[in-house]
């Protein structure tokens, strides 16, 4: 946990019960998003996955925590580095395979690529390329979601370079003067694209350091810490369900690889990856479910398990056809067409 005067991690008490269902619940989404990206960066390499990728390997826990705090018919906003935020909401392996291969059985039948994913049954409502864009349009979910009176939560997933856009701030502003049911989280894995956040920003921690003027609480915590992500997005998702407005959440992390799989990351001291290797959030929370009372056994039967899973998930996308050419022509529209309306 990050403490300091300055930030307050309200609900991250070490006392907190976490149930081991949700535990293991959290350990699976992990687990299940490094060896499907893993196997994604394989397919890269044999020219079978188109365009580029951006891996969220090391940055498992900040996605497995929230969701396990999410109701299922919830909405989230993530970034073009959104795999594990989807494998955690539960979107099937194979059609998210498939689209990475830009297949017809893809997520989307091939149209939306790594970067473009949208899975509406499970709440996703968009990955978005262009940075900050997604902020104002996760307002506009929750405040759909307080005019009918769903009960909806939006999470909106955003990384540290995206403190410094406009949106950022417009998109706080108008949640607060509105009291929207929105949490926001910061992914700060410390490098905005090939730049460190701190050589370019005038406060040491992006998002929490600039709560105070919307008037929310800074809250800044340990982003490879599954239960302390858990229970600090659970108690922000309660407040917004319950009427109590938005929430801004820090969370720092680190990104095992470069900003995409064309960037080797050199730039980055050698020191400082070695050092984030050692807080690798997955075996450290093996580690952890071990020392209190998970049989080993039971964690590696879940590993063979998601192996298998990954292993058939690869085989359907490769034996997946092609989008036809008529596939340009559908869901441009709301109605699945592409009629033009005037």
């Amino acid at each position: 946990m990050f403490t300091d005067a300055t930030h307050t991690p309200a609900g991250t008490d070490d006392d907190e019960a976490i149930s081991t269902e949700i535990a293991l619940a959290m350990y699976r989404t992990m687990s299940t998003a490094r060896k499907f990206e893993k196997r994604a960066y394989d397919l890269f390499l044999q020219n079978l996955v188109k365009g580029t990728t951006h891996l969220g390997i090391g940055q498992e826990a900040v996605a497995a925590g929230v969701a396990a705090a999410m109701r299922k018919d919830d909405y989230s906003f993530i970034t073009y580095r959104g795999h594990n935020h989807l494998i955690a909401r539960g979107t099937p392996l194979p059609p998210l395979m498939a689209e990475l291969l830009g297949r017809d059985n893809g997520l989307m039948h091939g149209k939306g690529g790594s970067m473009h994913l949208i899975d509406v049954e499970r709440g996703i409502l968009g990955s978005y390329a262009i940075i900050g864009a997604q902020l104002v349009i996760a307002n506009g979910a929750a405040w759909s979601a307080q005019y009918r009176g769903s009960g909806q939560v939006t999470v909106c997933f955003f990384g540290d370079g995206a403190t410094n856009i406009g949106a950022f701030h417009e998109a706080l502003n108008f949640a607060v003067i509105w009291k929207l049911p929105v949490v926001f989280v910061c992914e700060n894995n410390l490098y905005m694209e090939y730049t460190r956040i701190d050589g370019v920003t005038a406060v040491a921690h992006p998002a929490a350091d600039r709560a105070s003027a919307y008037n929310l609480p800074s809250i800044l915590i340990d982003g490879n810490d599954p239960d302390e992500v858990y229970l600090t997005a659970k108690r922000a998702v309660d407040q917004a369900r319950a009427g109590g407005g938005p929430s801004l959440i820090e969370a720092v992390t680190y990104r095992h690889g470069g900003h995409s799989r064309a960037d080797p990351a050199k730039y980055r001291d050698p020191e400082e990856v070695r050092d984030w290797l050692t807080r690798d959030p997955l075996p450290a929370y093996r580690s952890r479910l071990v020392a209190s009372g998970v049989r080993e056994a039971v964690l590696d039967a879940i590993d063979a398990e998601i192996i298998t899973q990954v292993d058939e998930a690869t085989e359907q996308a490769k034996a997946g056809a092609w989008p036809r050419p008529e596939r340009l022509h559908t869901n441009v529209w709301s109605d699945g067409g592409a009629t033009w309306r005037n």
